[in-house]
């Protein structure tokens, strides 16, 4: 039976995969994961913000490894699996980041548009909590944390795939947590509400839709990175154990409205 403690939200002694964990909000989780003892793996298709998220991890007092591969090739999910077992010997916990958002007007959205987002965010999103579905099954335990959004509630007119593949990511989340809890394996998501990023800059700037989703906002304000990563840290400790299935948002009450 867990004893719940100071340590309840340690994550020393574990291994944690973090898909486009060195730039935007991936290196936020890639901070706060090695913060509270976990090692690093790192997935990205380029090697930019590498040296910085090394540093940081570092400074945490763990290890950090760096994977360069594109999530959608074919392959990819195997291949990337394979490599986090090798060089640390398990896999506890996985953090599906990695994703992409074009905007368009309805009636202008491209084919080629629609598979890009379909394809990172919820095609490489599942492939890769398939296979390391397989390796947590084997351990007994693990945690997967797949990254929702408000477009996994709400509509988004302009940004089609990305609102869809964010509706599916919640309903995945909540059937791979029903299918793997036997295995002691918890599935959840967290939803970032209007975080300033590079993602969002567009819409801070924008002089009429910056304006209306702050007021949306019961506080006024939009978040900051750093907002998330309490949560994060929460749904891949053993705190969370016995939670399962919950798309968690960290929106400043915005779904309120």
């Amino acid at each position: 039976m867990m004893v719940f403690n100071s340590n309840s939200f340690s994550l020393k002694g574990k291994v944690a995969l973090v898909t486009g964990g060195a730039r935007g909000l991936g290196k936020f989780y890639s901070s706060a994961l090695s913060l509270y003892g976990a090692n690093i793996f790192v997935v990205s298709r380029t090697e930019a913000g590498w040296d910085e998220v090394k540093r940081v991890v570092e400074e945490h007092g763990q290890q950090v490894f760096f994977f360069k591969k594109d999530l959608t090739e074919p392959g990819a999910a195997t291949d990337i699996i394979k490599a986090v077992v090798n060089h640390y010997g398990q896999l506890d916990i996985l953090v599906n980041n990695a994703g992409m958002q074009i905007r368009n007007k309805v009636l202008e959205f491209k084919d080629e548009d629609w598979r890009k987002v379909i394809d990172l965010n919820l095609n490489a999103l599942y492939y890769l909590s398939h296979e390391a579905a397989k390796q947590m099954v084997k351990q007994g335990h693990g945690k997967i944390i797949n990254i929702g959004s408000m477009q996994s509630f709400r509509a988004g007119k302009y940004i089609f795939p990305y609102a869809a593949s964010k509706h599916a990511v919640l309903g995945l989340t909540r059937a791979y947590a029903d299918a793997l809890a036997p295995y002691h394996i918890q599935v959840n998501g967290l939803a970032p509400g209007y975080i300033l990023t590079d993602m969002t800059r567009s819409l801070q700037q924008d002089p009429v839709r910056g304006p209306e989703i702050a007021a949306h906002i019961p506080s006024g304000d939009w978040g900051i990175p750093e907002n998330l990563m309490g949560p994060l840290v929460f749904l891949a400790s053993e705190a969370s154990d016995y939670v399962t299935g919950v798309m968690l948002p960290v929106d400043g009450g915005y779904l309120l409205r």
